[in-house]
C-alpha cells in the first residue's frame, strides 16, 4: 500500500537542476508515464519590454519555445505519453489551476529552501501550493 496515489501527478518545472531531478524521481515512483503531468508557468509580459513593443513575441510564442525546450531537457517523455503544459501567470495560482482542471491527485514539487530575507522577499511558490492545492503536496527539498 502507498501512502500517495500515483494516478493524475503533477510536477511543476522552473527549469532549475532541482525541478528535472524532482521531475525524474517522480517518474521513478509514478512507473506509468501516461500519469504524469509537468507544468511550466511562464511570467506576464511587461508591455514596455521591446519584443511586446515591437510585436515580436507574443505569449503563443513563449510557450512554444519553453515546449521545445521541455523537450529537448526531457527527450524520451513525449514518447512515453507525458502531459506537458504551458501556462502564463502567477506560479502558484496556474499549478492550482492545472490541479483542479486536470484532477490531479498528487503534486511534486521542488523547494529551493529559501529563508529569512530572501523568502520574505522572493516568496515561497512551494509554500502557497501547500496551502491552497485540492491534493496532496509533496515538497522535495534538496
Amino acid at each position: 500500500m502507498s501512502l500517495f496515489t500515483t494516478d493524475r501527478v503533477l510536477v511543476p518545472i522552473d527549469f532549475s537542476d532541482e525541478s528535472f531531478q524532482t521531475q525524474a524521481e517522480t517518474l521513478d515512483f509514478v512507473q506509468d508515464p501516461t500519469q504524469l503531468h509537468i507544468i511550466h508557468v511562464l511570467p506576464h509580459l511587461n508591455p514596455a519590454e521591446p519584443g511586446m513593443a515591437w510585436g515580436t513575441i507574443d505569449d503563443q510564442t513563449r510557450k512554444e519555445n519553453v515546449l521545445k525546450h521541455l523537450h529537448s531537457r526531457l527527450p524520451n517523455a513525449e514518447q512515453e505519453g507525458v502531459t506537458f503544459h504551458v501556462a502564463v501567470g502567477d506560479p502558484s495560482s496556474e499549478i492550482i489551476d492545472y490541479a483542479k482542471a486536470q484532477n490531479i491527485t498528487l503534486i511534486v514539487i521542488s523547494s529551493h529552501g529559501f529563508s529569512g530575507l530572501k523568502r520574505f522577499l522572493l516568496g515561497s511558490v512551494a509554500e502557497r501550493i501547500v496551502r491552497h492545492a485540492p491534493c496532496p503536496v509533496l515538497v522535495r527539498r534538496h
